[in-house]
């Protein structure tokens, strides 16, 4: 394979069903993500992936440059080998980061100086820096260096913002063009559409992020504050603004009813840690909607977290047994409810890629929703 590619298959409405082609194999598409931020999907390994059935995983540059670094990485081969994960990886490039800990880094024209928060050391991220960076990481999907703002954050920041992305989204590109090769497989590289939501700043940031041509675009600046209606006009718009032959990778919004909504406006890559963290503190995500498991009323409970599922962890461990572990502070009870909750998420996006293919995604929609409690 000389290159990244994707290909769509099939729309219903503005739903898309497609596949994107890599050197790690095959991503069906609406996809999830799973986090691992450092290189590992917390409490889960990547064996654990693969029988989920997972076909991409997320990591993020910031955390891994800071430890264990880039070259200690690319000494073991890539993250890939590093991590014994066989499917396709994407990394973020630290732009959330600017965002996140705010408090802790300086932005300028040419990049932004952060202060570890690991222990107080100054490290410089610029363009050139981060896309080296994981093209060493070996991502086969790497991601531009961006500014992303808070929601409540003024126009003239946003405009800031979206001018200083797009110098920065073509100095990424500068450093190996949009296709490359660090190890033997093929990368690509996404630029990032921001301009929170603001319409006229998405549309220019779309139209110039265009104009470079990149091989996929993500959709940063959102699940950042602002109105849930916001989000989805937003996503609604950029539907109609990119390119319809390249994957739209939305950032960071992964709650059960966002991902179904945001697949009903034309996106086709996910990802959030939610299902990870929230199992971390007790709650899973069924085909009802969210239980608490630390909740009183599974403490004699004998059913498992979610009767309609079909994952192990369910058709094995009682509601009362997970809570008593999560109670406990047994490490075996995070683990039962993230794989529990990744299962969750990776079928309702396997049900989602067979609705659109079907064309019938308008009264799946329904119908989940008629089942599915978002409160």
């Amino acid at each position: 394979m000389e290159r990244i590619s994707f290909e769509l298959l099939a729309r219903d409405e503005r739903a898309r069903r497609g596949v994107l082609h890599t050197g790690h194999g095959s991503v069906q598409t609406p996809a999830f993500l799973p986090v691992g931020t450092r290189g590992t999907v917390k409490t889960l390994g990547s064996e654990d992936l693969e029988a989920l059935g997972a076909e991409i995983a997320l990591a993020n540059t910031y955390h891994l440059v800071l430890r264990p670094g880039a070259d200690l990485v690319a000494e073991h081969g890539g993250l890939h080998r590093f991590m014994a994960w066989t499917g396709a990886l994407l990394t973020d490039s630290g732009g959330y980061q600017v965002h996140s800990l705010s408090a802790l880094n300086v932005v300028d024209e040419d990049g932004v100086t952060f202060k570890s928060h690991l222990d107080g050391s100054p490290h410089r991220f610029t363009p050139e820096s981060t896309v080296e960076a994981q093209a060493r990481l070996g991502a086969d999907l790497v991601v531009c260096l961006d500014q992303c703002l808070p929601a409540d954050a003024d126009r003239r920041s946003h405009l800031a913002a979206v001018r200083r992305t797009t110098a920065w989204a073509a100095r990424c590109r500068a450093v190996f063009g949009p296709h490359f090769r660090t190890y033997d497989y093929p990368q690509a590289l996404f630029g990032i559409i921001q301009g929170g939501t603001d319409k006229e700043l998405r549309q220019r940031a779309a139209d110039e992020l265009g104009a470079l041509d990149f091989p996929g675009y993500a959709i940063g600046g959102l699940a950042v504050g602002e109105p849930k209606e916001a989000l989805l006009e937003t996503v609604a718009l950029l539907d109609t603004l990119l390119p319809e032959e390249r994957p739209r990778y939305l950032m960071g919004v992964g709650k059960p009813e966002d991902l179904v909504w945001c697949v009903a406006r034309g996106v086709d890559l996910f990802d959030c840690v939610l299902p990870t963290r929230n199992a971390r503190n007790g709650m899973a995500f069924t085909s009802r909607g969210k239980l608490v498991i630390r909740n009183a009323a599974h403490a004699r409970a004998a059913g498992p977290l979610d009767p309609a599922c079909r994952c192990w962890v369910c058709a094995r461990y009682s509601r009362a047994y997970i809570r008593y572990l999560h109670q406990a502070g047994e490490i075996l009870g995070l683990r039962l409810v993230t794989y529990h909750n990744l299962h969750f998420y990776l079928g309702l996006m396997h049900a989602m890629r067979a609705a659109i293919q079907a064309g019938r995604f308008a009264a799946w929609q329904e119908g989940f929703f008629a089942a599915y409690d978002a409160a």
